[in-house]
C-alpha cells in the first residue's frame, strides 16, 4: 500500500511537472488596420516560439485610449504589464510613477544599439532609455512618379520651393490635388521644426525644464503655416477632407494625389496600393536652411509597475523577442515602420534585402532620424502634449476654414498651450525632470 502511493505520488509529480502553467501577460497596444495586424502576428509567433509566457496582445483602439485605461488600470491595481504608447505622451508617462525604466530592469541589455533617433525621444536627461522603442517611423515625402511623369518630373523634389513648382505643373496638367497632407502637428510643427532645427518650445523643447514655453507662433513655423493656408487657396495643397476619398492617406494610395509628406508607417498600404509607382524621399526643406534630423514617430512599449517578479521577467522575455533582428525586419517588411537598432539594420544591409522596395523606408527613414541635430531636433519633451495636439488641430482648422487667420490661430495655440504647460508644472511642482 506504501509502495503505491509512493509510485501514485511519483505520477503525478511527474505530470505536474509535464504540464507547468505558462506565465500569462498582457500587453495593450493602441495600433489599428495593417500594424495591428503586423502586431498580432508578432504576438502569435512569440507564443508559438515557447512554452513558458503566454502574452495577450490586446488592443484599445488609439494610444490616446490605452494610456487612459492604463493609468486607471494602475490605480485599481489591475494593469497590464506593458503598454504601447506614443511620442507625445512621453513626458506625462515619465513623472506618472505608473512605469519602470526599462535600463533599470534589464541592465544587461546594450541600449546604445538603437539608433540614435530612436533613443533620444525616449530616454532621460542622463541618456537612460525608459522605454523599449518599438514601431518606430520618421516623416518622408511620398510621390507617384506615373503622375509626376505626366509633366516631366523624374525626380521627388527635396524643396518645399520646387515642391511647389511642380505642384503647379501638376495642376495645370488638370491635377486636383497636386499635394495633400492633414495639417496634423506631427507633421506639419514637430518634423518641420526638427528638419530645420527651430524650436516648438523654449528651453530646448521642455528638455531642460518644465517652465518651458511655446515659441512656434513666430518664425519659420508662423511662414509655413501662412503658405500652407496660401497654397491651399492656390490649389496646390489639400487637406485630407478636401479629398474624394476623405483621408489624405487613402486619397495619396488611391492615385487622386501626386504628393504626399508622411509617415514611414504608411509606406507598406501605399506600396500595396501603388506598387513601383510609390516613392519616397527624405521631406522637403525650406532653401537655404540646413538639414537636421527627424524625429522618431510611432511608439514604444513600457513595464508598468505592480507586478510580481514573474511577470517582469515574462515581459523581459516578450520584449527580448520584439528585439530580435528578424522580428524587426518583418515588422518593417509589413508595414514601412523602420528598426530601430542598428543591428537589424546592418542585417538588412548584409544581405542586400534594403535594397528591395518593400524595405524602402528603412535606409530613407533610419538616415533621416540619424542626421546630425541641434537641440531643437532632439524631441519634445512637454507636459499634456496630447491635449496640446488637439488644441493645435483645433486653432489651425479654424485658419484652414477661413474662421480666423492663421496667426490668431497660432497665438491662440500658444496662449493655450502655456495653459496646460502652467497646469503641468503646478502638478509636479518640485519634481525633477527624468
Amino acid at each position: 500500500m506504501k509502495m503505491t502511493t509512493l509510485t501514485a505520488l511519483s505520477v503525478a509529480l511527474t505530470l505536474g511537472a509535464g504540464t507547468a502553467q505558462a506565465t500569462d501577460i498582457e500587453f495593450w497596444y493602441g495600433n489599428t488596420g495593417t500594424p495591428e495586424q503586423a502586431i498580432l502576428q508578432a504576438c502569435e509567433a512569440f507564443n508559438a516560439s515557447q512554452e513558458d509566457v503566454n502574452v495577450s496582445c490586446v488592443g484599445q483602439g488609439s494610444y490616446e485610449i490605452g494610456m487612459q485605461k492604463a493609468i486607471a488600470a494602475y490605480r485599481a491595481g489591475n494593469s497590464p504589464v506593458l503598454i504601447q504608447f506614443f511620442d507625445a505622451g512621453t513626458l506625462d508617462l515619465m513623472l506618472s510613477d505608473a512605469v519602470v525604466p526599462i535600463e533599470e530592469i534589464m541592465p544587461e541589455v546594450d541600449w546604445d544599439a538603437y539608433i540614435g533617433g530612436a533613443r533620444s525621444f525616449y530616454e532621460t536627461s542622463t541618456r537612460s532609455l525608459f522605454s523599449q522603442p518599438y514601431n518606430g517611423s520618421t516623416l518622408i515625402m511620398y510621390a507617384n512618379m506615373d503622375l509626376l511623369a505626366e509633366v516631366g518630373v523624374t525626380e521627388i523634389p527635396d524643396t518645399y520651393e520646387s515642391v511647389i513648382e511642380v505642384a503647379r505643373k501638376l495642376k495645370d496638367n488638370g491635377s486636383d490635388c497636386p499635394l495633400v497632407t492633414d495639417g496634423h502637428p506631427w507633421r506639419v510643427l514637430e518634423q518641420f521644426s526638427a528638419r530645420h532645427g527651430v524650436p516648438v518650445a523654449s528651453r530646448n523643447n521642455g528638455y531642460e525644464g518644465l517652465d518651458a514655453e511655446y515659441v512656434f507662433n513666430e518664425g519659420l513655423v508662423a511662414q509655413h503655416m501662412e503658405n500652407l493656408v496660401s497654397w491651399r487657396e492656390d490649389g496646390l495643397l489639400r487637406l485630407g477632407q478636401d479629398t474624394r476619398a476623405g483621408d489624405y492617406t487613402s486619397a495619396f494610395n488611391a492615385g487622386e494625389c501626386a504628393m504626399m509628406e508622411g509617415s514611414t508607417g504608411s509606406y507598406g498600404a501605399a506600396y500595396a496600393a501603388l506598387g513601383d509607382a510609390v516613392q519616397i524621399a527624405y521631406a522637403p526643406i525650406y532653401d537655404g536652411h540646413q538639414r537636421y534630423n527627424t524625429l522618431i514617430g510611432g511608439a514604444s512599449i513600457w513595464v508598468m509597475k505592480g507586478h510580481s517578479d514573474e511577470e517582469i521577467e515574462a515581459a523581459k522575455t516578450f520584449l527580448d523577442f520584439l528585439r530580435e533582428d528578424e522580428q524587426q525586419i518583418a515588422f518593417t517588411r509589413m508595414t514601412g515602420y523602420v528598426p530601430v537598432t542598428n543591428a537589424a539594420l546592418d542585417v538588412l544591409d548584409a544581405d542586400g534585402r534594403i535594397d528591395e522596395p518593400e524595405f524602402a523606408t528603412a535606409r530613407v527613414g533610419v538616415e533621416s532620424l540619424d542626421m546630425a541635430g541641434n537641440d531643437a531636433s532632439r524631441g519634445i519633451r512637454l507636459g499634456f502634449y496630447v491635449q496640446f495636439r488637439d488644441i493645435f488641430i483645433e486653432e489651425t482648422q479654424r485658419a484652414f476654414n477661413g474662421e480666423q487667420p492663421m496667426q490668431v490661430a497660432l497665438d491662440n495655440a500658444k496662449a493655450r498651450g502655456d495653459d496646460l504647460l502652467r497646469r503641468f508644472e503646478q502638478t509636479y511642482q518640485g519634481v525633477s525632470l527624468p
